[in-house]
């Protein structure tokens, strides 16, 4: 049985300055996450530029994370893409790397209806033995997947086997965590949600903000399992700022931004994704430096 953990870093990826990958610089941020509050990595998501990344880089970043930190945090691969046959060619070369399991986004710009949807992830179901997260963010798709479609998917393919909810629909969150199997794992993908999200039955974050804040997300979902709510509240209020202000313009800039000022990396970006702002840059200091982070 896998172990899903409270906080799974959207863990960003690391480039050279000729903008070729840094593999020892992703292994190595991959562990200092796993010691300071993930308690498991996802690779080549948003927060990873997953989308300019070719199938040989995202293969070889799947193949290092999972051989350096397999054994001790999940290691989740992101293969969606708005193409059916194409997410499934990554499916399965996805199965020969080591991870533990794969996130498939909603497919954006095509915006397939319900139908759609449920083909899209059954196919993909049904194409590897590797257990499958569904990623719903209508903010970057334009389209979004429909609880009682989740709700079908789950019910009918063994292999999907959570959601990362990012809609801001409580409700339809909710409905998931109570028409789901009780093997099926509900993550809010926004951080500032965790908390509300856990009151209705999620399980953890799928995070931005624990690439700064690891330890603090952590603690604060584990609060609330232990039923110190007091506790989980203070938390999301004391470290709310840092939640949203890392989404102070487009993901991954502000937490890559981030990183590169506390030194965790000295990576630049890779287009159409751009380095902040010197205003953003500003505001962002001043967020960490407000929240005790530098």
């Amino acid at each position: 049985m896998l172990k899903f953990g409270n906080v799974i870093t959207a863990m960003i990826t690391p480039f050279h300055e000729d903008g070729s990958v840094d593999y020892e610089g992703t292994v190595k941020l991959a562990k200092y996450y796993t010691e300071n509050g993930s308690d498991g990595i996802l690779i080549a998501g948003t927060t990873g530029e997953g989308a300019t990344l070719t199938t040989e880089e995202r293969q070889k970043l799947f193949t290092d994370v999972a051989a350096a930190i397999g054994k001790d945090v999940l290691v989740m691969g992101n293969i969606g893409t708005n193409n059916t046959a194409q997410s499934i060619e990554f499916a399965q070369l996805a199965e020969k790397t080591g991870i533990d399991c794969l996130l498939a986004i909603v497919p954006y710009y095509n915006k397939p209806n319900q139908d759609g949807c449920y083909a899209h992830f059954a196919a993909i179901a049904k194409s590897t033995k590797l257990p499958i997260f569904i990623y719903n963010v209508p903010s970057r798709t334009g389209g979004r997947i429909l609880p009682e479609t989740v709700v079908k998917l789950a019910n009918t393919f063994d292999n999907i086997i959570g959601i990362k909810e990012a809609s801001g629909d409580l409700n339809a969150a909710t409905i998931i965590a109570r028409d789901t199997p009780d093997t099926f794992h509900v993550y809010s993908g926004d951080d500032s949600l965790t908390l509300p999200l856990l009151s209705v039955g999620s399980e953890g974050i799928i995070s931005v903000a624990s690439h700064i804040i690891g330890k603090q997300m952590n603690a604060l979902v584990q609060a609330y399992k232990d039923g110190d709510v007091k506790k989980a509240a203070a938390l999301h209020q004391q470290y709310l700022p840092v939640m949203t202000g890392i989404f102070t313009t487009v993901n991954p800039t502000p937490i890559k931004a981030c990183t590169n000022m506390l030194g965790l990396t000295h990576s630049p970006f890779r287009l159409p994704m751009v380095d902040a702002t010197p205003q953003v840059k500003e505001f962002l200091k001043k967020m960490m430096q407000d929240a005790g982070i530098m």
